[in-house]
């Protein structure tokens, strides 16, 4: 593991850029940035234009370390190029910028409650190319509707559980079990969540660290305890469906909490813009995240 990478994300300022959506959620991002789905015939051309759009972000002179802890990308996204040369390689070496990789499978249907992963399929082998390529560490996502304890507990033990499987290899695993903005017993539903942290960290091997990507909580500053825990590397949110706007408020009030936006980062960037424009709305993006997670 890279020590300067794990100091930077330990300890830098800043925030984790998600650039991570996939086959189910790209024609939704292309379609925000300005790229209906008739301009693409197939799956090959619609992750071109997925590539050409974070290209674009990753290159722009206002996406760099000095802002940006790190990026998550998704297996496509990690088997291309960047200016030559591997995207990981691109966001370390030209930018200061740690690579993370997105590895879960999806979402199985709505059971207790909860939606827990689908299985992942190979991961043994793909966490193998992930170092091979030079990634720090893994993301994978799960989601709580409903503040069920039985289903709470089997997603984040799901989590912990695989989460375990990333460490072995060498890699940090991001738990990532997102409550639903929407649901009607969020708070319930944080409680419950945090609870099965808590309990399954105590199991977590001797020396060993996650990281924690949590929905911005109902109650400021809930996830306190995470955030001075030392077997936690860093906590960071999910926008989760708010505004840039709301999120970064939501942000500025849990303290120690940074940002790990996706639709939240690029909103408002339009595939239309002129290389000036896109770049100053994408500081201005950064900048605010910047500013609301550095509290």
């Amino acid at each position: 593991m890279n020590s300067e990478q794990l100091e930077k994300i330990r300890t830098g300022s800043g925030f984790i850029a998600a650039l991570d959506q996939s086959g189910g959620s790209s024609p939704k991002a292309l379609k925000a940035y300005g790229i209906e789905d008739s301009e693409y015939n197939s799956d090959d051309e619609m992750f071109d234009c997925i590539h050409e759009m974070r290209t674009r972000i990753v290159t722009s002179q206002s996406f760099t370390g000095a802002r940006i802890l790190g990026a998550i990308l998704f297996e496509n996204t990690m088997d291309r190029s960047i200016g030559g040369v591997s995207s990981a390689d691109y966001l370390w070496n030209n930018k200061s910028i740690v690579p993370f990789l997105k590895v879960d499978k999806g979402l199985m249907d709505e059971n207790q409650g909860v939606q827990v992963m689908k299985p992942i399929d190979g991961l043994g082998a793909l966490l193998s190319k992930a170092i091979d390529k030079h990634i720090f560490g893994t993301k994978m996502r799960s989601v709580i509707k409903l503040a069920n304890q039985s289903g709470v507990n089997a997603l984040v033990d799901q989590q912990f559980e695989i989460g375990n499987q990333i460490l072995e290899a060498g890699l940090v695993p991001i738990i990532e079990p997102e409550v639903d903005i929407h649901s009607p017993e969020k708070s319930a539903c944080e409680g419950l969540m945090r609870d099965a942290i808590t309990r399954n960290l105590s199991n977590l091997p001797e020396g060993q660290s996650v990281m924690l990507k949590l929905t911005l909580p109902e109650e400021d500053n809930f996830y306190k305890d995470f955030v001075n825990d030392k077997r936690i590397l860093r906590v960071v949110a999910l926008s989760g469906g708010y505004s840039r706007i709301e999120a970064n408020d939501r942000m500025s009030r849990n303290n120690g909490v940074v940002a790990s936006f996706s639709r939240a980062l690029t909103e408002g960037l339009s595939a239309q813009q002129s290389q000036n424009e896109f770049d100053d709305l994408l500081d201005a993006s950064i900048q605010t995240i910047f500013e609301a997670s550095n509290t």
